[in-house]
């Protein structure tokens, strides 16, 4: 199970990371559009996080059912404007950025809102 945890782990950080870096890409570019790597990206961490809290909740350890909650509604949030956005030929300047700044919270609630932090 834990091997379980870990690959699906990987997997949802290697979908933000694609998703962030989707977005990045883009920085100079005076014209935003939802690139594949954003769409696969969001996918692939909204999945992932679903099966994450799967498996979670299947072990021994206890589940921050509040953080979890936090992170899906952001999640779902992503996913939502990033799908309903992708065959648009482009997004407005600040779409690109409120994806940018959702795709960083996510990421930092998941590092700085974690038990290991608890003294």
């Amino acid at each position: 199970m834990e091997t379980l945890r870990l690959v699906l782990l990987f997997l949802h950080v290697l979908g933000y990371a694609a998703l962030i870096g989707g977005l990045l890409a883009q920085a100079r570019t005076p014209e935003k559009t939802v690139n594949a790597a954003m769409r696969d990206g969001v996918g692939t961490a909204f999945v992932t996080g679903l099966l994450l809290v799967g498996v979670l909740e299947a072990g021994d350890g206890s589940v921050d059912h509040v953080k979890i909650g936090v992170k899906f509604a952001v999640g779902l949030v992503l996913l939502v404007l990033v799908m309903a956005n992708t065959r648009k030929e482009r997004i407005p300047q600040g779409l690109w950025l409120g994806l940018l700044l959702l795709a960083v919270a996510n990421v930092a609630v998941a590092v700085f809102w974690s038990p290991v932090h608890v003294s």
